[in-house]
């Protein structure tokens, strides 16, 4: 007796569909792609359950006739191509006539459509290859609902992970479609709620929509245009970079793809920014001739080929390192044109051509030696990490670190007068640094005055350091004479769980006991006793205002940045000299001095060519 048979033509449908239809937000995948390709304006997607209940696609494209319907749900039917030579240059989202049969052997498939032109619409519904056809009057467009997914093929629902993690899936499924097509207006209902409702716009404004008013400053513009290749998008600010992959969109002649070699090659242009572990947020588009490029690679269509790698990686390493260097990490600031109309004095930032992160030049200066670190004591680091977030009182300040003068004084002292008064050859190797409002810091560099941010450098340094000590696994904790017990409501005691390995790491040492009570024993170095309670929490308001806003998806990330922020110093607080200086070396020695972990500046700079047209010297 023979082994092989032919396998009857349900069970094969339900094996072909494996490939297809993976998991929910494959077909909202497919089903929306089908909406874009019919010329939609509207397209709304309803889910239920996380898709495992129902997903339901309903556009307002040109709709289908009666025999189309009836084929469309065949295998290998399609409208968007007829010939080989069609492979060839593949401009639909959609083509190989697979989905809604795939969609269709593993669930109930329900469509309503109607064309334009015809009075009355179609309703097919199929289940278990019985197909039931109806005639109606329905909204012109195409209405798509897939009902009980995997209900024939427990194994396969079985495999799916929780609500959760198949949402997460379906809204980046949904974002990428929509960042795509920012000409369609786009509704998303999770479970009756809407919970994106994207009106037809620029990609400026999309990007707004999904991500936030506060990303259009996060943003660098990308455009370069030939005959042959086109890049356009835009890529993120340092104040962007990420420990998690995720976020970078890249579609090729509107097409979402993953393609490792255009991702090395935008990470390789981001190499004096870029360090190891991060990723950077871009949203692009690469435009190419349909004919040099191949997307029948995989079922998903995801995967692409291209006929010239090196050139195009070339390309968009090119464009990238352009883009960055239109971005100055240091602004500039200038004043309008009439120079001496105190009226009409406005300060603007004007980007210049330098990014590269290790190129200190402009850092304040003490000789015309290249800037090296300088190595301070344990007790110095001390004093940078510890008394330097305090709010230090004049008395306790040495006099011979005090301001070189104060802003209230009537007159300079004396023996300070030489700080102010010295020749343009003392200028070249001497520099001096003051506290402007217990708010800013002042220093000389070798173009100009640089203005320096005291609490977003401060954070800056307190960033990074967290990120090290997550790395390292190695906390340094110090311990409380006297423990600190807390009352705190479910959701707090839940939190403070959940996040305690990172808290951890930190430097807080937390005990739990029943009925929501803690007990503070160890804190951050950085953490003044005393304060312990109020740090704690201040910083899981920061995470809480990070969570909602979706600013940071990472929880490590968020917790380093709402560390940072509630611990660092903070405007109003009086620093010494060697405070300033500390803060300063320790500043130029992080990855990224210029910018915030929240994309504010920390440094602003005014040339001399500046103070020379402010004086009349030009």
């Amino acid at each position: 007796m023979s082994k092989i048979s032919i396998l009857p033509e349900n069970l094969a449908n339900k094996i072909a569909a494996g490939e297809v239809v993976q998991r929910p937000e494959s077909v909202v995948k497919e089903l929306m792609e089908n909406a874009i390709d019919a010329g939609s304006t509207l397209i709304e997607v309803l889910i239920k359950k996380a898709g495992k209940v129902l997903i339901q696609v309903i556009d307002n494209g040109e709709g289908m006739l009666e025999e189309d319907v009836i084929l469309s749900v065949q295998k290998h039917a399609t409208s968007k191509i007829s010939t080989l030579e069609d492979l060839d240059a593949i401009k639909t989202l959609g083509f190989r006539g697979e989905a809604l049969s795939a969609i269709a052997a593993v669930s109930q498939l329900e469509i309503k459509t109607e064309t334009h032109v015809d009075e009355l619409g179609t309703l097919l519904r199929v289940e278990e290859s019985q197909v039931n056809k109806e005639k109606g009057s329905f909204s012109k467009g195409t209405s798509i609902a897939v009902k009980n997914l995997f209900f024939n093929t427990p194994g396969r629902r079985n495999f799916l992970k929780t609500d959760t993690t198949e949402l997460k899936h379906i809204i980046n499924t949904f974002t990428k479609l929509a960042l795509s097509n920012p000409q369609i207006a786009f509704k998303l209902f999770i479970d009756d709620d809407l919970t994106f409702d994207l009106t037809s716009g620029t990609l400026t404004k999309r990007i707004e929509e999904i991500f936030g008013e506060e990303m259009r400053d996060a943003l660098i513009p990308v455009h370069e245009e030939t005959d042959y290749i086109s890049l356009t998008g835009f890529i993120g600010k340092p104040s962007l970079l990420k420990k998690n992959k995720g976020e970078q969109y890249l579609f090729l002649n509107n097409r979402f793809v993953q393609s490792k070699q255009i991702n090395h090659a935008v990470f390789t242009g981001y190499e004096n920014v870029l360090e190891k572990g991060d990723y950077p947020f871009f949203i692009l588009f690469l435009s190419i001739d349909y004919k040099r490029v191949d997307v029948n690679v995989h079922p998903s269509k995801l995967e692409v080929r291209f006929d010239d790698e090196k050139d195009i990686y070339n390309f968009v390493l090119a464009v990238i390192r352009k883009s960055l260097a239109s971005f100055d990490l240091v602004p500039s600031l200038t004043f309008q044109s009439q120079p001496f109309s105190s009226n009409d004095e406005k300060l603007r930032v004007n980007p210049s051509q330098r990014i590269e992160r290790k190129d200190f030049s402009d850092r304040p200066i003490s000789t015309q030696e290249p800037y090296k670190p300088k190595a301070y004591s344990d007790n110095e680091i001390d004093l940078l990490f510890g008394s330097l977030r305090k709010n230090i009182d004049t008395q306790s300040i040495p006099s011979d670190d005090k301001m070189p003068f104060d802003a209230d004084a009537t007159e300079v002292p004396k023996q300070q007068q030489t700080v102010i008064r010295r020749s343009d050859e003392d200028d070249a190797n001497t520099t001096f640094i003051i506290q402007l409002h217990n708010k800013y810091i002042l220093s000389q560099i070798k173009t100009g005055l640089m203005i320096i941010d005291q609490h977003v450098a401060h954070e800056r340094i307190l960033y990074e350091k967290a990120l090290q000590l997550f790395e390292a696994n190695f906390p340094f904790s110090q311990q409380l004479i006297f423990s600190k017990t807390l009352d705190v409501d479910p959701a707090t005691y839940s939190l403070l769980k959940e996040l305690y390995p990172h808290l951890s790491n930190l430097g807080f040492t937390l005990k739990f006991f029943s009925r929501n009570t803690i007990v503070i024993e160890g804190i951050p170095q950085e953490v003044k006793q005393g304060t312990e309670e109020k740090i704690l929490f201040e910083i899981l308001e920061e995470y809480h205002l990070n969570e909602r806003e979706k600013k940071i998806t990472d929880a490590k990330d968020n917790i380093a940045k709402s560390y940072s922020c509630r611990t660092a110093i903070k405007a109003g607080d009086k620093l010494s000299e060697k405070e300033m200086r500390l803060l300063i070396d320790q500043l130029f020695a992080t990855s990224m001095p210029y910018v915030c972990p929240h994309g504010r500046p920390i440094v602003v700079k005014i040339s001399l060519e500046e103070f020379d047209r402010r004086f009349g010297r030009t």
